[in-house]
């Protein structure tokens, strides 16, 4: 796949790259998954665009986050994983402008902290996985040294918001790797230094169980029962990896998220 990726990237012009980002919508999870990204993916790390088209590229996927829901629910996650690639390509070698990069954060930010679809995989359709794509840019834009810190906390926002959403219909239960996947930007942003103890103790106070309704009573509720299910998960994922990392700074979460523990009913 790589060949054909440097094949087809070789000579790609914008309508080129709108018609691979097109197949992010198709419903066949061969086209749009093991065909369409594993090219998008390849092409990008392999290094083939110019800056010109990789802020096309940008500027169309962030169009599709903009955008209303689509039933199907494909799009907005295959984007959000695309642009997740196109971020990387600006972390290894930068080409946007700190503006640029702002609105990309922004972008990534308002799609993660806005996702209410939670499906994730599906037999004979695949993944649509928004929050695990969402967080997956949000984790190439935490990895990024010239990120500025109002931007990381846009997206540790955005990653508050879904550690265990409460949904207006049901809140969901996470069970494709969800949690993990929302950790590992938050790990990564642990190692700036301009993110100081006490804007992380406030961080993780924030996730502690309110006096709202899901909390209330939460075993006799499927509302209380996901927060806690999930909140878990969370605070599991950072604490195994803060505890086991060899940064200082990343193991000074280790006991913020055992003190989330320790609060949950």
């Amino acid at each position: 796949m790589k060949t054909l990726a440097a094949s087809i990237f070789a000579t790609a012009d914008e309508v080129v790259i709108d018609s691979l980002i097109s197949c992010f919508a198709n419903p066949d999870p061969t086209i749009r998954d093991k065909a369409a990204f594993t090219l998008w993916s390849d092409g990008l790390r392999g290094n083939h665009l110019s800056p010109a088209l990789l802020r096309h590229a940008a500027a169309r996927l962030s169009a599709v986050l903009a955008a209303p829901d689509d039933e199907a629910g494909f799009y907005k996650p295959f984007a959000a994983l695309a642009l997740s690639e196109v971020a990387r390509t600006d972390r290894v070698t930068s080409w946007m402008s700190d503006t640029e990069r702002h609105k990309l954060a922004e972008t990534g930010a308002a799609y993660l902290r806005d996702v209410t679809d939670y499906r994730g995989f599906t037999p004979d359709e695949g993944w649509r996985h928004g929050v695990a794509h969402g967080s997956d840019l949000a984790l190439q834009l935490a990895l990024n040294p010239r990120l500025a810190r109002a931007d990381a906390e846009r997206l540790l926002a955005a990653i508050a918001a879904q550690v265990a959403p409460d949904a207006s219909d049901a809140s969901p239960f996470y069970h494709y790797g969800e949690p993990a996947r929302l950790a590992r930007p938050v790990l990564s942003l642990a190692t700036r230094a301009d993110i100081d103890d006490a804007a992380w103790a406030a961080w993780f106070g924030a996730l502690h169980p309110d006096h709202g309704a899901r909390w209330r009573d939460a075993y006799a509720s499927d509302a209380g029962l996901a927060a806690i299910h999930n909140t878990t998960a969370f605070a599991n994922a950072i604490h195994v990896a803060a505890t086991e990392a060899p940064d200082p700074q990343i193991k000074r979460l280790a006991p913020l998220a055992a003190d989330l523990l320790k609060a949950l009913p």
